[in-house]
């Protein structure tokens, strides 16, 4: 399931570097490998054979809000008992914001797509290159850290106010229901308002460098953030689409 570089670590652990991450893997082979290779790279490595253990893993503290004992999960999808899509659901659906790295026998763009609509923040395809899943936890780990860096209390535009600190989101005064993705374009929409953004750009700073799709998802999450912060998604005076370029606010 493996490339050749998979037998060795990929690099020298770097100083300082720290990480606690669960690991969720029904093959023994895989998750001995993922588990040695992280740990070899430094970070603190738990490791669950299905579903239902990882949640225990989980839960097993009280969390505080918005908090989990791991700051990263690398989730196999085809697990016993508690599959990896509907563990990534309910995390996303609890408002946990831990980053997700799928992996996956199933490498169909369909699939990918769906986890990561599902709430995770990459995918990668087995067999795959131990390298490519340490330089991607990294990177998970690393945007995940920039996250805690001092954030406004409220971003405002017009009707929407933005609460980064709560993921809240209030469109004329009503509370609403975004997807994380979702979440993420706005917050950087409402964080540069008027800037004019790229699908690329787009897909570098909400789903990542590491992202392998089509452009096209951004067009659909798009179109779902217009449904609801728009009176009239179909003439949108928020998220303007700027031809020839991509995206603004405003």
């Amino acid at each position: 399931m493996f490339s050749i570089d998979s037998m060795k670590s990929p690099s020298m652990p770097d100083i300082g570097q720290t990480g606690r991450v669960l690991v969720v893997e029904d093959e023994d082979l895989i998750r001995d490998m993922v588990v040695l290779a992280l740990e070899g790279e430094g970070y603190a490595v738990t490791s669950a054979i299905d579903g239902r253990t990882a949640m225990s893993l989980l839960y097993e503290l009280e969390p505080r809000a918005g908090e989990l004992p791991f700051d990263l999960i690398v989730l196999d999808l085809m697990l016993p008992q508690v599959n990896g899509l509907d563990l990534c659901r309910l995390l996303r659906h609890q408002g946990y914001a831990v980053p997700i790295l799928i992996l996956s026998a199933k490498g169909s763009e369909t699939d990918r797509v769906l986890g990561l609509e599902v709430g995770a923040d990459d995918y990668l395809t087995k067999p795959f290159s131990m390298r490519e899943l340490i330089a991607r936890c990294r990177a998970l780990l690393r945007r995940q850290r920039l996250n805690y860096l001092p954030q406004p209390s409220v971003l405002q535009f017009g009707d929407i106010s933005l609460y980064p600190q709560e993921c809240r989101v209030i469109v004329r005064g009503e509370e609403l229901t975004l997807s994380p993705k979702e979440y993420r374009l706005l917050e950087l929409f409402m964080s540069y308002p008027r800037r004019v953004w790229s699908r690329d750009q787009l897909l570098d700073q909400v789903w990542g460098q590491d992202f392998i799709g089509d452009s096209k998802t951004v067009d659909v999450h798009i179109r779902w953030l217009r449904e609801k912060v728009e009176r009239d998604p179909s003439q949108p005076e928020y998220i303007i689409t700027v031809r020839g370029f991509g995206y603004r606010l405003g």
